[in-house]
């Protein structure tokens, strides 16, 4: 770094009107003139800081923070005071305390909390380096349309036609966080000399200037917000359950910074998250841990299947708390919070929750009214999921179609992202096939008589209430205790075991039943399962709490 002898002044009057006493209140815990002084103190070119004020309380404080002080005179602390001879005051009486020259002289606002040390750094360095620029000033782009006041004329626009902000010339607003000048250009009446730059902060946080209690409780949100980093797995052979489930999770979590990490091969996973725009990366380290450090995250939502407890122990040293969701690996013994909404847990375990009652159901199912039941089917759904792995969707299908074309009864097949077997469908001509669809609920809402696997996609059928026959995809989703029969379901075992007529026969039976639908309807209509987001929700936020 280049040698340079600065000057922080950080001036700080006992008597805000806006918001009273503001530079000694509690923001997040610490006074506001804190951050301020943490910041210049923190800074690589080590400046002497000094805080000026009038105000006995102010000094000591500061002083306490680390802070050198200034005492101001009483004319230079009243309202109209402005802060050009203030600073040209303290500096003056400064160099005669310290017995040096200061090449820079930084005045610091204590309103601008937010801003990091290394914009400062960069401004300093900026300025020592180069030697045309007198005085470079923090701002912020505050493009828009404005409008003058031309006295009793009205008003005139300040532009010469209606464009979007970015076409419109730039536009830059001071903000509190520097204003540095040379020793050479400094003086009573000003502190800008005649070539200024402006340091334009990108980050509308590190921008904002405290001057109402809306700025203030911006900060506080600002301050208190944490990073949760979402760790999750979505590929051809497992689907991608795990990524919807997050989405869902992800969408009820507003005051904090959410970040996606897929492992290396989830870049299915990585193209689904990154369409409902929220920031992902897919894994670039051997280590995954090594990836989810980088973040410094407070909290850590695993949903990637069963976890090893070095995992869960590595995560832990980071600092972090961790949630996992359907795992039942021994990782999950370790783990602040376990939530298995579809697996079943052998013995009671603190702090993990399980069943039903915990499915994070989309907003679509919270908006579904409830049907009326034909007494004849007259519409049938398959949907397997994201990948469906076995064709299940070829082999109901071979089971069910010629009876549904001789009965006359619609089939809609729902085929998932990740589904690249279109082509053994082609003889079912009278089958309707959709792909990427965005409100499921409405097919599942039209559909007498649904075909699913065990996954999240029972709990969906569930709420809506339609009459469902399960095939699993693989001996895991045998173990996933809804698809049952107490609960509405007719689930008939693993898929690829089961021949054509066993299916037949059971979606024939069911066709020809009414009694069986209503009553398998109403099981379904028991379960508590639109709760299941809110509770999930409840546990994540009390674990952020514990931070």
């Amino acid at each position: 770094r280049l040698m340079v002898n600065v000057l922080v002044i950080i001036p700080a009057r006992g008597g805000s009107k806006g918001i009273p006493r503001k530079n000694l209140r509690s923001l997040n815990g610490q006074p506001l003139i804190s951050y301020c002084i943490r910041t210049a103190l923190n800074s690589r070119y080590s400046p002497d800081v000094y805080v000026s004020s009038e105000d006995e309380e102010i000094l000591s404080i500061s002083e306490s923070l680390g802070a050198s002080i200034h005492l101001r005179s009483s004319e230079l602390a009243n309202d109209k005071a402005t802060l050009d001879p203030v600073i040209y005051n303290a500096y003056q009486e400064i160099c005669s305390k310290e017995g040096k020259q200061y090449d820079l002289i930084v005045t610091m606002q204590p309103t601008s909390p937010l801003l990091k040390v290394n914009t400062l750094d960069e401004a300093i360095g900026k300025i020592a380096k180069e030697s045309a620029i007198d005085t470079i000033i923090s701002a912020i782009n505050d493009t828009h349309l404005t409008w003058n006041e031309n006295g009793n004329e009205g008003y005139s626009p300040n532009y010469a036609e209606r464009v979007n902000r970015q076409h419109l010339p730039p536009a830059y607003k001071e903000t509190g966080g520097f204003l540095i000048t040379k020793s050479t250009v400094i003086n009573s009446e000003t502190r800008i000399g005649e070539n200024v730059h402006l340091s334009i902060i990108a980050n509308q946080q590190e921008a904002i200037d405290i001057d109402g209690y809306q700025d203030w409780n911006l900060c506080e949100f600002y301050l208190k917000r944490k990073t949760i980093v979402i760790v999750v797995s979505g590929y051809n052979e497992i689907g991608l359950g795990h990524v919807y489930n997050t989405l869902i999770l992800a969408n009820e979590i507003l005051n904090h910074r959410l970040v996606f990490l897929v492992d290396s091969k989830s870049q299915l996973a990585l193209e689904k998250i990154r369409e409902n725009n929220y920031e992902a990366y897919r894994q670039g380290s051997e280590n995954i841990v090594d990836d989810i450090a980088k973040f410094n995250p407070s909290l850590i939502i695993n949903d990637r299947l069963d976890t090893e407890e070095s995992y869960v122990l590595q995560l832990k040293a980071i600092g972090a708390k961790v949630l996992n969701v359907e795992d039942l690996g021994p990782g999950s013994m370790l783990a602040d919070r376990v939530i298995n909404a579809i697996y079943p847990e052998k013995k009671k375990v603190a702090n993990h929750y399980y069943g039903g009652e915990y499915f994070c159901a989309r907003e679509e199912f919270f908006l579904v009214r409830d049907k009326e039941y034909s007494k004849d089917v007259k519409s049938v759904l398959i949907s397997y999921g994201g990948v469906d792995p076995n064709n299940l969707t070829k082999k109901t299908l071979e089971a069910i179609y010629d009876y549904c074309v001789n009965k006359d009864i619609e089939i809609n097949v729902i085929a998932g992202i990740g589904y690249g077997k279109y082509e053994s469908l082609i003889r079912f001509g009278k089958v309707k096939i959709h792909k990427d669809v965005k409100n499921i609920a409405k097919h599942m809402h039209k559909a007498d008589i649904a075909f699913s696997s065990a996954g999240r996609t029972v709990y969906e059928l569930a709420i809506v209430g339609t009459p469902s026959i399960i095939l699993a995809q693989n001996k895991r989703e045998l173990t996933h205790f809804f698809a049952s029969e107490q609960n509405g379901f007719i689930n008939i075992g693993l898929g690829k075991e089961k021949s054509l007529d066993d299916i037949k026969n059971v979606f024939t039976e069911l066709v020809s039943n009414y009694d069986k639908r209503v009553e398998m309807r109403n099981k379904m209509k028991k379960q508590d399962v639109l709760n299941g987001k809110r509770k999930v929700i409840k546990i994540i936020n009390d674990l952020i709490e514990e931070l």
